[in-house]
């Protein structure tokens, strides 16, 4: 797939791999237009660079991200690329109740449910365009979770589903569908669970996830999946439960 000259639409587009991400293909001549919650943040990227558009959206609400669509086609016609990166990132000890679950953000609305609506309503107009895509970031924990994230994880591992089946759906347009399967990445994902946990390894630059996504989309690489990310993918096919102790044997 060409990686110039589109116009190119991220959710959670301020921060983190978003952020690498707006720059990447910025530098790479394509429009961009990013949104996300929360408005000074989104104001930041823009004055980082000027170049980019914005829109203020709750990927947790319907509602707003109809008018993201109506929004983005209203103003960008010509918009041939839809990145699903949007997501957050709990800690959640189900052994307490449902306290814990209720007490935070919905990472399904976040993770899944706004990927799914927004390929849903943008698939229509991508169908008519000369060459687009779907881009869906998921993660390695969606092969092998960590079980002190276990929904984070769950919505990972439908976003791989997802993102397969649409892929088939798809096949016979012109709609090509990636999906991002990143390490553990430097960014503020986990609000924080990192450094309350003490942990030395806060991950890959954001950037590397931004140059692989780039050079996966150039080669019609339809999963690409990023450095130690690999190994818990392959994970998947032979000695996952041995894995899976390995990562969780302290919980």
């Amino acid at each position: 797939m060409k990686t110039t000259n589109n116009t190119i639409l991220i959710t959670g587009g301020a921060t983190g791999i978003g952020l690498a991400l707006t720059e990447i293909f910025l530098r790479e001549g394509n429009q961009v237009i990013i949104c996300g919650r929360r408005k000074e943040r989104l104001l930041l990227a823009q004055g980082k660079f000027p170049m980019i558009q914005f829109k203020v959206c709750d990927a947790t609400n319907a509602v707003e991200r109809q008018d993201l669509f109506d929004w983005t086609i209203a103003n960008f016609p010509g918009l041939n690329i839809l990145i699903n990166n949007a997501g957050i990132q709990r800690q959640i000890d189900l052994t307490k109740g449902i306290k814990e679950l209720l007490n935070g953000e919905d990472e399904i609305q976040i993770n899944f449910s706004s990927a799914v609506q927004l390929s849903a309503l943008f698939i229509p107009h991508l169908m008519i365009q000369e060459e687009a895509a779907i881009v869906n970031v998921t993660s390695g924990l969606g092969f092998i979770p960590l079980t002190i994230m276990p929904v984070y994880c769950a919505t990972k591992a439908a976003l791989h589903s997802f993102s397969w089946s649409l892929r088939h759906q798809l096949r016979n347009t012109r709609v090509s569908v990636f999906e991002v399967i990143p390490p553990t990445v430097d960014t503020e994902l986990d609000q924080g669970a990192r450094e309350r946990r003490r942990q030395e390894h806060r991950g890959i630059p954001p950037v590397e996830v931004a140059e692989a996504t780039l050079a996966g989309m150039a080669r019609d690489e339809h999963e690409i999946t990023v450095g130690q990310a690999q190994g818990l993918r392959a994970g998947t096919v032979k000695e996952a439960e041995q894995i899976f102790q390995r990562m969780n044997g302290n919980w």
